[in-house]
């Protein structure tokens, strides 16, 4: 199924994403003593953060959002193609025993573009 191997795909990114920035930010080092503490905003804790760790920090949480966001709108419109899907085989279950029972019991449907005079209904 393609669609649930693009998830999973996306899913990894941003399992990877979460483990790779925060050594990315620790790693950037601060251009003045004191930096900025905890994930880009001042005042908040977590250690010390120059610019760059600090808008990785901004960067990852935005993208978590919208990472979040999209995998919902995923999972809803699976969801909703599944179900979809369920109730078009039922449908189609359901007409064609309807069909089934009209043959048993002998009812000929009119033929369509014969305005109603082709089948001539029950025998």
């Amino acid at each position: 199924m393609r669609a649930g191997g693009s998830a999973e795909r996306m899913a990894k990114a941003g399992r990877d994403m979460q483990k790779t920035l925060p050594s990315a930010a620790a790693s950037a080092g601060t251009i003045v003593e004191g930096g900025h503490e905890g994930d880009g905003k001042p005042g908040k804790g977590g250690g010390k953060q120059g610019p760059v760790g600090s808008a990785l920090g901004v960067f990852a949480r935005q993208w978590n959002e919208d990472l979040e966001y999209i995998s919902r709108r995923a999972a809803s419109s699976l969801l909703g193609a599944h179900l979809a899907t369920k109730e078009y085989v039922e449908g189609d279950l359901k007409m064609a025993a309807s069909r089934n029972r009209d043959a048993i019991n002998g009812i000929v449907p009119d033929m369509p573009g014969g305005n109603g005079a082709g089948g001539g209904g029950e025998k």
